[in-house]
């Protein structure tokens, strides 16, 4: 190396390069063997600490990088990672030996790449870890799965647990106190557990627990109990009480497969037994679960294959004025017709093609049915009875489908003829029901009726909030009516509320002649429907039918007690 190269530079020339060098935005720091600092730049100087700026860094990590760059006579690469305090500055710093002047020195330049390692662990956190409630990721509870079935030498479980309502949740509170809810689930959720389990939220409302190792299924049935009997105390949210349950399936390594889709698959299917037979318990997977897991998946292709082929078909129903037996409207129902030809009730399809995403193209199918037979309907019922169409709680709570629909109501001509039936969860729902899509329809003449009423989860004082008109009182109140003095009761509060409040009541499910002298003698309702007046008529039913006159419709509840009436019951199928 020539010492000399730099004899003839001026003092200027110098002072010049001496002035880059201490403001070059990298660290720069020159020290002897002995670890006498010779140059300290002004970057060097600020990440260090030297400049009084911050505390001084525990540098013992450099110290001995330096010592290795010296005694190897090589380059040293390393990532530090100073802390002060709170704050963290991470260096990519290069120690670099080098014969100088006739002396050892070691030049070390340090480029601060904190930023670049924030956004790299903000992108690992993201990969890796739930921003909501910090709990691992799928991908993460899956790795340490597949870890344990590699090592085959120990029993886990996989619990799928799923929170209960969290729609109606966030519907009622909002998804602020939703994601609240959540994190405070976690907490509980992973306050028992083992260093060697793993709590995991996968997806919405769902979570995967990994507990490992376990020795018997009782010592798991044991806290599943005591874990949900955590979640029965109320969660204070937002100035809120909130009660939360949660729905569990378990499945058990090697009992109930070996890889961890299958775990997952069947701790899924035991969690959607508990949801469909009451919620808020555990259950653990068995072969019957499994068999019932294939005949939805089959109902579920059959479904998507039936709204392919278009083998849906409208039914309708009349309601009837139980003083004048005359027909004041009718309701639209949908039907499958299965692949043997047996017409399927709603029971057996609509809330899977609500939870598939399937229900609003259903929806629109019935109406395109409607307007395509409204000469038909109108011949067999009259012009001027209205025509109810049923809309699901989660379509109603949708403004992009509800406008859709509204749309598709106006573009029929005659509008004002339709009353839309909804469920009273959309009313007492915080999504904005009656200020934002309720107007829609009232600008058009559509009607509202509330569906169902007294199944779900308002009160008679949720009542005076709702703006609509008609309230269809649940056949669980009418059955039986004139034995059951409670059911009495609550039926004229009803009543009188909704009397008072302009709503017209049409009690439903009527079918029995007692059932309907009951209501003609006991109360002031005027409207009712059930297989008591009419069974529901099929289009091509309607096809060849005479068609009616006034005189024959209004006499359609004008008949006595049919014995064999109960084989009407809704749950039937009909073979066309």
């Amino acid at each position: 190396m020539n010492d000399n190269r730099y004899s003839g530079a001026t003092e200027a020339e110098l002072g010049f390069l001496k002035e880059i060098v201490r403001m070059l935005p990298a660290g720069v720091i020159v020290q002897d063997a002995g670890g006498e600092l010779l140059l300290v730049n002004d970057a060097a100087a600020t990440q260090l600490g030297m400049d009084g700026s911050r505390p001084a860094p525990d540098l013992a990590q450099r110290r001995e990088a330096c010592r290795r760059a010296l005694s190897a006579g090589q380059a040293v690469v390393t990532e530090e990672a100073l802390e002060d305090g709170a704050a963290r500055q991470v260096l990519l710093t290069t120690h670099r030996p080098v014969h100088l002047a006739g002396r050892e020195l070691l030049i070390s330049a340090s480029a601060d790449i904190t930023e670049q390692k924030n956004f790299e662990d903000q992108l690992f956190r993201s990969a890796y870890f739930d921003e909501l409630t910090g709990l691992p990721s799928r991908r993460v509870i899956e790795h340490r799965a597949t870890g344990l079935l590699a090592r085959d030498d120990e029993r886990f479980a996989l619990a799928f647990l799923d929170v209960d309502n969290f729609k109606h949740i966030n519907d009622y509170y909002g998804h602020t106190v939703g994601d609240a809810l959540l994190v405070e689930l976690a907490k509980r959720l992973g306050r028992d557990l083992r260093d060697s389990d793993m709590l995991s939220r996968i997806s919405g409302d769902e979570f995967l627990l990994l507990l490992s190792p376990i020795q018997s299924q009782e010592e798991v049935a044991e806290f599943m109990q005591s874990t949900l009997e955590l979640l029965t105390a109320p969660f204070f949210i937002d100035n809120s009480e909130v009660f939360a349950s949660t729905s569990v399936g378990v499945s058990l390594y090697p009992d109930h497969g070996r890889s961890f889709a299958t775990l997952r698959q069947n701790a899924d299917i035991a969690m959607y037994r508990i949801k469909n037979n009451g919620k808020g318990s555990a259950a653990f997977f068995d072969s019957g679960m499994e068999r019932e897991a294939l005949a939805r998946m089959k109902i579920e292709q059959s479904l998507r294959l039936a709204i392919l082929e278009k083998r849906f078909c409208c039914a309708f129903q009349s309601k009837v004025d139980i003083r004048t037996q005359a027909v004041e409207g009718i309701e639209a129902l949908v039907r499958l017709r299965d692949d043997e030809g047996i017409i399927q009730a709603p029971g057996s399809f609509i809330n899977l093609a609500t939870e598939l995403g399937l229900i609003d193209e259903l929806t629109h199918l019935v109406l395109a049915e409607i307007v395509k037979s409204i000469d038909l309907i109108n011949d067999t019922f009259g012009a001027d009875v209205n025509i109810s169409i049923n809309v699901a709680a989660k379509q109603a709570g949708n403004p992009e489908f509800m406008r859709s629909f509204a749309q598709a109501l106006d573009d029929t001509g005659f509008p004002q003829r339709f009353m839309i039936e909804v469920t009273e969860d959309a009313f007492v729902a915080k999504n904005h029901f009656q200020a934002e899509i309720l107007p829609m329809f009232r600008k058009l003449g559509v009607g509202i009726s509330i569906d169902d009423f007294g199944s779900g989860y308002s009160s008679l004082s949720a009542l005076a909030d709702i703006t609509a008109d008609e309230i269809k009182i649940d056949r669980s109140f009418i059955t039986d009516i004139h034995k059951r003095p409670r059911n009495q009761g609550i039926l004229r509060a009803i009543e009188s509320l909704s009397e008072a409040l302009g709503m017209v009541v049409i009690a439903e499910g009527v079918e029995s002649y007692e059932e309907l002298a009951y209501l003609q003698a006991a109360t002031r309702i005027r409207y009712a429907q059930g297989y008591y007046f009419a069974r529901p008529i099929f289009l091509e039913e309607l096809t060849l039918a005479t068609p009616i006159s006034s005189e024959a419709r209004a006499s359609v509840a004008s008949r006595p007690t049919q014995p064999n009436r109960q084989g009407y019951s809704r749950a039937s199928g009909y073979r066309r």
